[in-house]
């Protein structure tokens, strides 16, 4: 009789019907969309560092009457410390930091291209990690979906946006921050939960900014704002921050991160239709051709079938040469 060979017990996630973890994703993206438009116009009574504060003193409250209401265990196990706070540093004050202080240099634009990025450093960083295999066909989808972000932007006007370099290198680094944030949350994420995983990281996140608190809370900026600012605060802080995060980190707990973070480069497709539809702006076809190609790329790297990482050989057996 010929060796038995080991079958997994459970179907990988990526073999069953995935059609929540795309209807997340695709909230997700629209979400994200509306956060540079809400973070722009907040930003135009506000500081950065003050829109960023007060964002995540909102979700932070959110996150801590979750963990209080939530069945299970309230704190992290002692073990998980480290990575919290690495992650709760990476998605506060070292992303959204880096993100809004750039934005107020640099223009949407610009962002989203630097943000387009993002597939790209996920997969090679889950490359280093092992938690990928090298494919092709990922790459080549990668690689269109940028190149739609690209001619998509162009027809809004990137080539004649002016944005600082400071800007942009801050940006970048918020770029750097999020890949990071999103290859090593994949194996936290798949032990505690989506849900439970992102609200310690948050609640984290939010600690993190308390000293940033006597320095650029101003209180009495905050109150003297308009209702339209106050509401892109209260969008960035429920939305973005609580719903759009748990949904990252859903969808993280079901396929591999680079198809998960290929779905950032629909974002611009998305701010452009949402500024069509709501500040009238023109649609070129440059949106349209960019919007197929992001789309195509999407489609490559969503049909990549992921392969399990070589087993072990089975142990002879007695009386029986290994082979």
């Amino acid at each position: 009789m010929g060796a038995l060979q080991a079958r997994p017990l459970n179907p990988p996630a990526e073999a069953s019907p995935l059609r929540g973890v795309y209807a997340a994703l695709l909230i997700q993206v629209v979400i994200s969309a509306g956060t540079y438009l809400a973070a722009k116009r907040a930003m135009t009574e506000l500081p950065p560092l003050t829109v960023v504060l007060w964002r995540f003193f909102l979700s932070g409250l959110v996150f801590v009457v979750l963990l209080l209401v939530l069945p299970g265990p309230k704190l992290p196990p002692r073990d998980a410390w480290r990575r919290i706070f690495i992650l709760g540093l990476l998605a506060g004050p070292v992303n959204q930091v880096f993100f809004f202080s750039g934005l107020a240099r640099s223009t949407a634009a610009h962002g989203a291209l630097l943000y387009a990025l993002t597939p790209l450093g996920v997969y090679l960083l889950s490359l280093a990690r092992g938690q990928e295999r090298a494919s092709a066909r990922t790459l080549l989808g990668i690689a269109t979906a940028f190149v739609g972000v690209v001619v998509l932007l162009l027809g809004r006007g990137l080539a004649d946006a002016r944005g600082s370099m400071l800007g942009d290198v801050l940006i970048l680094g918020a770029v750097l921050a999020w890949v990071v944030y999103t290859t090593e949350g994949k194996p936290f994420v798949a032990v505690h939960g989506p849900l439970r995983a992102t609200a310690w990281c948050m609640t984290m996140s939010t600690v993190l900014m308390l000293p940033f608190a006597p320095f650029v809370a101003n209180t009495d900026k905050l109150m003297a704002a308009s209702t339209t600012a106050k509401g892109c605060i209260v969008y960035l802080g429920l939305l973005t921050s609580v719903v759009a995060y748990v949904l990252w980190y859903y969808a993280l707990s079901k396929v591999s991160a680079s198809k998960v973070a290929i779905f950032s480069n629909l974002q611009p497709a998305a701010t452009a239709l949402a500024a069509w539809l709501l500040l009238d702006e023109s649609l070129h076809w440059e949106i349209a051709v960019g919007g197929v190609l992001v789309l195509a790329g999407v489609r490559l790297t969503q049909t990549v079938v992921a392969r399990a990482p070589p087993t072990a050989p089975l142990p002879p057996v007695a009386g029986r040469p290994a082979t």
